[in-house]
């Protein structure tokens, strides 16, 4: 199983083009394609990027098309095809509905994932947030906390072995036992969920000192501090030096000293994962952002 390191700090990111909110997606996004996606992906790969992470929406209301669009890659048949263009970085879902979805499908898709890129899965289950999306595929929204808590230990044990309650399935995963399973939120219901039943927690947006706090007392509680986990955080946009255009109220900006001491400023202790989003004006600019926060950045941030 994929897991970080004893005081080692990883950096990933979500990537940019797979999704298109109104909330954060660049300009140029609009025009880019796969060759744009991939291109992304592989100097993530090249740069020493622990993941790269694709969304989850399956059909969205018009009632929010407004701020959310309805642009949302499928994730696992991207994260698939991304496996082929890469050969180190960890596939993220991030996230996965998993109350969409039977976790016995679930863990067949996982499972293939993992198959095909040789062990590179990384498992980020959600509990969604747009209810009209679960009344147009039929499931309750006010269920989906408790087919969430539900459906975690049937995809893990399905992950883990071939049968399960007398149905088998292959291919198997190349992790072993699985691939981790990094659950997502940042309420108080995903924060216990991430600390009973996830080998990480992803939270959405920034992570402060509380909810690390109420998730290592929860760990503690169920008798799990012991084990390993990824315990996650998001920073504001970030742009390496100095930019000539508008980048936007609270984008870090600066050299490579100044966004690390920012960034750290706004890490709460025991964090051991840090996601990274870029302001750019083009795929060539994203790039390069990328390889100068990895190059000079990154080094900065990754001991714990």
């Amino acid at each position: 199983m994929i897991e970080i390191p004893s005081g080692a700090r990883v950096f990933g990111i979500q990537l940019p083009i797979q999704s298109q909110s109104a909330s954060f997606v660049g300009e140029w996004e609009a025009h880019a394609g796969p060759t744009e996606l991939a291109r992304i992906a592989k100097t993530a790969d090249d740069a020493g990027y622990h993941y790269v992470g694709v969304c989850d929406h399956v059909a969205l209301p018009e009632s929010v098309v407004g701020g959310m669009g309805t642009w949302w890659m499928e994730p696992i048949s991207t994260l698939s095809w991304l496996a082929a263009q890469t050969t180190r970085v960890g596939l993220l879902t991030h996230v996965y509905v998993l109350a969409y979805r039977h976790p016995l499908m679930a863990a067949k898709q996982f499972a293939q994932l993992d198959y095909l890129s040789r062990g590179r899965a990384l498992i980020g289950i959600g509990a969604g947030h747009v209810e009209a999306e679960f009344d147009a595929l039929d499931v309750d929204f006010h269920r989906r906390g408790k087919l969430t808590d539900e459906g975690i230990p049937v995809l893990a044990a399905a992950l883990e072995s071939e049968f399960v309650d007398g149905f088998g399935a292959q291919p198997r995963p190349v992790q072993s036992p699985r691939p981790p399973i990094w659950v997502a939120g940042s309420s108080a219901p995903a924060i216990a969920r991430a600390a009973k039943l996830g080998d990480g927690w992803l939270p959405q947006g920034p992570s402060n000192q509380t909810m690390v706090d109420s998730l290592q007392a929860q760990r503690e509680a169920a008798g799990r501090a012991d084990l390993p986990m990824m315990i996650g955080h998001i920073t504001p946009f970030i742009y390496v030096g100095d930019p000539t255009f508008d980048v936007a109220p609270g984008t870090v900006t600066g050299s490579p000293v100044a966004i690390a001491e920012q960034i750290l400023a706004g890490t709460a202790t025991g964090v051991n994962q840090i996601q990274v989003r870029f302001r750019a004006r083009s795929c060539d600019e994203q790039c390069e952002q990328m390889v100068a926060f990895a190059t000079d950045v990154a080094p900065l941030l990754t001991t714990v």
